[in-house]
């Protein structure tokens, strides 16, 4: 069975509505969440991710909105926090860390976090006993490959196309999962550009997908309301874990 990742913007609109989404996606098919944390520059996120983190932040958003939902539902869905780095380093790695491990938080996933900026603080998520998401590029090569994926945890972040999420890009991919097989047995997600209509062909040859920009584009449709916004996105989850499996 492969699985299905969700990401969704944290506490946008508000701390309510993520916990019940939460509960929702993960009653129709979900396998883990990736609570993506506000930042106003993210990088590598297309125009429909940044704006749901720019609405966020404009509503207030601070790390403390991330620990309540945590606390009361990552228990009930293994949930991952994904964010830059920059919030983490603001609230204090180590104070990060502890919620995390408090509230049983899978692992990070920091995308502008390189492999070789992370490994100062692989350490510290090894002593807390949480897993630190590495991401594997098309342009990676067999040695890099090797490098990146030696010790991955949870799952390997593969990103299907250089460029930003949701911008639906094509590229031949056998070579690096054949690359990443070769060194590791740890499952691989494929993530951007994924939706229904992409999902069965991208889910080719990998143990899961990521999906984030499908799944926040209902989420900042103003003509629905909270409740229509749960359960479109919790249908189009069903239809994708359908399409994979």
């Amino acid at each position: 069975m492969k699985q299905l990742v969700a990401y969704i913007t944290c506490a946008y609109p508000d701390e309510n509505f993520t916990e019940d989404l939460m509960l929702s996606l993960k009653d129709h098919g979900v396998d883990f969440i990736e609570l993506g944390i506000p930042f106003s520059d993210p990088v590598a996120d297309g125009p429909v991710i940044e704006k749901a983190n720019l609405l966020s932040l404009k509503n207030g958003f601070k790390m403390e909105n991330l620990f309540n939902i945590s606390k009361k539902i990552s228990r009930q869905i293994d949930t991952f926090w994904m964010g830059y780095f920059n919030p983490f380093y603001k609230k204090g790695l180590d104070i990060c860390m502890d919620k995390a491990q408090d509230y049983g938080i899978k692992g990070f996933i920091i995308p502008d976090l390189p492999h070789e900026e992370s490994k100062k603080y692989k350490k510290v998520f090894q002593n807390n006993q949480v897993s630190f998401i590495d991401f594997v590029a098309p342009t990676d090569d067999e040695q890099r490959i090797q490098t990146i994926v030696k010790n991955a945890k949870e799952f390997i972040y593969l990103v299907a196309y250089a460029g930003i999420t949701g911008s639906g890009k094509d590229e031949n991919l056998t070579m690096v999962i054949n690359n990443i097989r070769k060194y590791s047995d740890t499952k691989v997600f494929l993530g951007f550009g994924v939706d229904e209509k992409t999902a069965k062909e991208k889910s080719k040859n990998v143990d899961g997908v990521i999906v984030g920009s499908a799944f926040v584009k209902i989420l900042l449709d103003e003509h629905l309301t909270n409740i229509q916004k749960i359960d479109k996105i919790s249908k189009l989850a069903s239809l994708i874990k359908d399409e994979i499996n």
